[in-house]
């Protein structure tokens, strides 16, 4: 199939490993599902394809055009998606060159989300106004790659090489930047609120009108007023006092236990090592916050929105994270959202869970022993290495998880 046109055909759910797709044209092409493992498509013309849950792991994408293609939930482990130039046998077997032009790697204006691109090789690709988000990147070379105005919501880029990189303008809210590399790489005007790193790790980049989370100190009121404002408004159900909004915050360290922060809107805070041991936070925003170690046992999370939060590491022993149900006027159930959320290596023992949303959270080395998961959801969920002796698991959604152990006797039926 090298060099032909097969734009618009349908390949989706056909095994097409190895395949030889070297300057093919498969522009509008439909590879849904499609496993394209070890498969050829150098130098392809791939625009506007639907690649969605396609498998292109150690495939060799060199110099392909994916402007405005579909990649969602697909797998690029070890893709190679950096420039090359294509070349065809000459007669007497050498390799010679179609044009001696390079061909950058396009993903301009793609959706990536969710796709599982570990270790992929990007140097030098053109990834602008693309959609990343919670797309994972662990030690993915992304040397010198355009990523202007692309969203990493959530994305995952522990041990990437961001050297040289151009992320102006790129929203990288919630992302994880654990041991990447950043060397001169451009962050001007990017979004970095409530992305997970430490402070040293952007030394050597360029962070011109950078958003970063706020200061503690840049509040207009102390926050022990904020709380205590908060606790009035609770307390009287809105009539007096104010709702606390902590959001896009640095309040590592602080200490909150036992203040009742209901319904506070926590958005992006950055709360690592903050003492949060039986705080009330029933039905609050804490979506994408970095809660990392922190102490949250017996805290109260019914309701609480916690999608794509950092809580590995977590205390949570006899946390509650049931569901809040409203019985006055329009009666309605508030559960707790836990989306993409990562609780790997958390101690979440004798956990109230029960009714919790969990898809495709990051439970993996969690200890979940004597935890009530009786309801929840799941779906696509990883639990590789986790602990659940004693874990309820009754009418629970597992469809799609990853590493759960069968347990011994009963205890996963109640």
């Amino acid at each position: 199939m090298r060099l032909y046109d097969l734009s618009h055909l349908d390949f989706s759910g056909h095994d097409l490993s190895e395949a030889d797709f070297t300057a093919a044209k498969l522009f509008g092409a439909r590879l849904t599902g499609t496993k394209l493992t070890m498969a050829n498509l150098y130098g392809a013309d791939l625009r506007l394809a639907n690649l969605r849950r396609a498998e292109l792991s150690n495939a060799d994408m060199r110099g392909a055009c994916l402007r405005g293609a579909v990649l969602s939930e697909s797998t690029m482990i070890n893709t190679d998606l950096r420039d090359g130039v294509i070349v065809t046998p000459g007669e007497e077997g050498e390799l010679k060159p179609i044009s001696f032009d390079v061909s950058i790697t396009e993903l301009t204006c793609a959706k990536i989300d969710g796709a599982n691109m570990t270790r992929a090789k990007l140097a030098n690709a053109f990834v602008m106004q693309t959609d990343l988000t919670d797309c994972i990147l662990r030690d993915a070379k992304l040397v010198r790659t355009n990523l202007t105005n692309s969203v990493l919501t959530g994305c995952i880029l522990e041990g990437a090489d961001l050297t040289e990189a151009n992320l102006t303008g790129a929203v990288l809210s919630g992302a994880d930047l654990t041991g990447a590399r950043i060397v001169n790489t451009n962050m001007t005007n990017a979004d970095l609120v409530g992305a997970i790193y430490e402070s040293s790790l952007l030394e050597a980049a360029v962070m011109t009108n950078a958003k970063v989370s706020r200061p503690a100190e840049s509040l207009r009121r102390p926050l022990e007023e904020i709380l205590r404002l908060h606790a009035e408004w609770v307390d009287s159900n809105g009539k007096v006092g104010e709702r606390a909004d902590l959001s896009s915050l640095d309040l590592s360290g602080h200490s909150f236990e036992r203040h009742n922060l209901a319904a506070a809107v926590m958005r992006h805070a950055k709360l690592t090592g903050a003492n949060l041991r039986d705080v009330g936070f029933a039905m609050a925003d804490l979506t994408l916050c970095d809660l990392r170690n922190v102490d949250l046992r017996h805290a109260d999370l019914r309701g609480a929105s916690l999608q794509r939060a950092s809580l590995s590491g977590a205390k949570m022993h006899r946390a509650r994270l049931s569901p809040v149900r409203i019985t006055a006027g329009n009666a309605f159930t508030w559960q707790a959202n836990l989306l993409r959320a990562r609780l790997n290596d958390a101690d979440l023992t004798e956990a109230d869970l029960r009714g919790a949303q969990l898809p495709f959270a990051n439970l993996t080395g969690a200890d979940l022993r004597g935890a009530n998961l009786i309801g929840a959801n799941l779906q696509n969920a990883d639990l590789t290495g986790a602990s659940v002796e004693g874990c309820r698991l009754d009418d629970a959604d597992l469809s799609g998880v990853q590493g759960l152990r069968p347990q011994r006797g009963p205890a996963g039926q109640g």
